[in-house]
């Protein structure tokens, strides 16, 4: 991989990862239009970005990292559960789903199920969750089902926990937060058996790419929680959907 790939990748995970757009889904889309064939080494360097996009949200998020935030953490861990568990037991089957085909459908579902629950969700209609600390375990095993969606590639697990957050009850903010909170235990726990998996991998590598991708998709990721967040103090998620769909209606017509 060449400086310049790594840059590229690095940007597009550390924007798309918490967003609910799908980081597989462009990724897969942007190694392909690259020229990028999918190896041990490139799968490699996604766990390196992985866990780069962890750490900036940890940094973000450093004050809930303690046991005076454990009650907050056990319902974290209970989101977790269904995709480590189903996720586990059809991962055979997920990794047949990944192509540009169910990318692109993927997208436009999303979008228009983004759509739909923007149009039917009314913040002022009830009292709604507003604090990512009071989430009920309910609703935080609410959204850890929703999550098991984000299996197929296109999908998002950013776009599937959101979405299930806000049926669950929760606000626009406190739905993205405890998406990017869910994200930790997620990505650890992916990144981390992709690394025992690809380990061999990294031995004589060039580390100059992998290291420089690290930074660029830290950074990026960093800077673009904080403007996701800015954006939903004033505007909903009703752009996203209108991406996901005209983003998945290109990539059918550029298949052809």
């Amino acid at each position: 991989m060449t400086y310049l790939e790594s840059i590229v990748i690095g940007v597009v995970e550390g924007f798309t990862e918490f967003l609910p757009i799908s980081s597989t889904g462009h990724m897969i889309v942007v190694e392909h239009w690259l020229g990028i064939a999918q190896s041990d080494l490139t799968k490699a360097y996604d766990v390196i970005i992985q866990f780069a996009a962890i750490l900036a949200v940890m940094l973000i998020y450093r004050e809930k990292l303690s046991l005076k935030k454990i009650e907050l953490w056990k319902k974290l861990i209970l989101a977790f559960l269904p995709l480590g568990v189903i996720g586990f037991v059809l991962r055979h089957q997920v990794k047949a789903l990944f192509s540009i085909h169910v990318v692109a459908w993927m997208f436009i579902i999303g979008g228009v199920v983004f759509l739909l629950v923007e149009y039917f969700y009314k913040e002022e209609a009830k009292v709604r969750v507003t604090d990512v600390e009071k989430v009920t375990t309910l609703q935080a095993l609410a959204v850890g089902f929703a999550q098991v969606f984000s299996l197929i590639p296109g999908t998002s697990r950013a776009g599937a926990t959101i979405i299930g957050g806000l049926l669950a009850g929760l606000d626009r903010k406190t739905s993205a937060e405890f998406s990017f909170l869910l994200a930790i235990p997620v990505m650890a726990a992916v990144s981390g058996y992709d690394l025992l998996k690809h380990y061999h991998d990294f031995v004589g590598a060039q580390w100059g790419p992998y290291l420089l991708g690290f930074v660029v998709a830290f950074a990026v990721a960093w800077l673009t929680i904080k403007l996701f967040l800015a954006f939903l103090s004033r505007f909903t998620f009703v752009p996203f959907g209108i991406y996901r769909i005209l983003f998945g209606a290109y990539l059918l017509w550029a298949l052809g």
